[in-house]
């Protein structure tokens, strides 16, 4: 898989692997998906979130976290950016310490904008 980009960031003992994936269609978001899954069988959640232009097509997962706390956060970012044509993907080893629902809102939103540095 050819992603643009990839990071690792750690907090509190739970990993976070972003992937910035350049796209334009479901099916390659659907692929990295698949790729991903793969790659990462003992992952907690991988959650992403995607924007593209034509036709226009917005999309936030959260994959098993609380409600809003993952893919709407990454989503966020996305459109602040106004990027479109990408997907970005986080995929979470869960560490034993919970950050509670803001502190993943933090991390998700921080992946995702370290990914455009």
């Amino acid at each position: 898989m050819n992603f643009v980009k990839t990071i690792e960031i750690i907090e509190k003992k739970s990993k976070f692997y972003g992937y910035l994936l350049s796209c334009c269609s479901e099916d390659e978001i659907k692929n990295a998906l698949a790729f991903l899954k793969s790659e990462h069988k003992k992952a907690t959640h991988i959650c992403w979130a995607c924007r593209l232009k034509s036709p226009f097509y917005e999309k936030a997962v959260d994959d098993g976290e609380p409600s809003g706390t993952a893919g709407r956060p990454i989503l966020s970012v996305l459109q602040k950016k106004d990027v479109k044509d990408v997907c970005v993907f986080v995929v979470r080893y869960f560490g034993g310490i919970k950050l509670g629902a803001g502190g993943l809102v933090r991390m998700y939103a921080k992946v995702t904008s370290e990914l455009f540095k």
